[in-house]
């Protein structure tokens, strides 16, 4: 008989705003919000906050914390925001659009001084969300400015 390495036990993440588990919830559940080709989510459904699930994830991997509608917005508000820097990158530095939005993320997280260095732009704060608008709307204006 042939034994296997013990698979791991499935990331259950709690919400940072109840202390509850979240739940995986997919197209066609209940508490999902989205259309059917978004994909996987982890959700707390008593505060209403998700996070995505890694693509390709067998075991339901979270992109980051789950977030509230207020996170949600600045995250998308943040996305928004350095998605022309990072379609530039990719262009100047022929990388792929993918490396130029973690290289943007890195970038305004390591300027701002970020300890440690979020992995990507899920696992921000609200704060750190809202820090890093301002910091690439100044960098902005003084760039255009000059």
């Amino acid at each position: 008989m042939r034994v296997a390495r013990p698979v791991k036990a499935l990331p259950q993440p709690l919400c940072d705003y109840c202390g509850a588990r979240a739940q995986l919830a997919r197209f066609g559940d209940v508490p999902y919000p989205y259309r059917e080709d978004h994909g996987p989510l982890w959700i707390c459904t008593s505060c209403q906050a998700w996070i995505g699930v890694h693509p390709r994830s067998k075991h339901n991997t979270p992109l980051g914390r789950l977030a509230n509608a207020a996170l949600r917005d600045a995250k998308s508000g943040l996305h928004d925001a350095l998605e022309p820097l990072a379609e530039a990158k990719a262009r100047r530095d022929r990388v792929t659009i993918f490396e130029a939005r973690a290289r943007a993320v890195r970038w305004v997280a390591t300027e701002l001084g970020f300890e440690p260095v979020p992995p990507g732009l899920h696992a921000f704060s609200l704060d750190q969300c809202e820090q890093a608008l301002r910091y690439v709307g100044a960098w902005k204006v003084h760039r255009h400015s000059g």
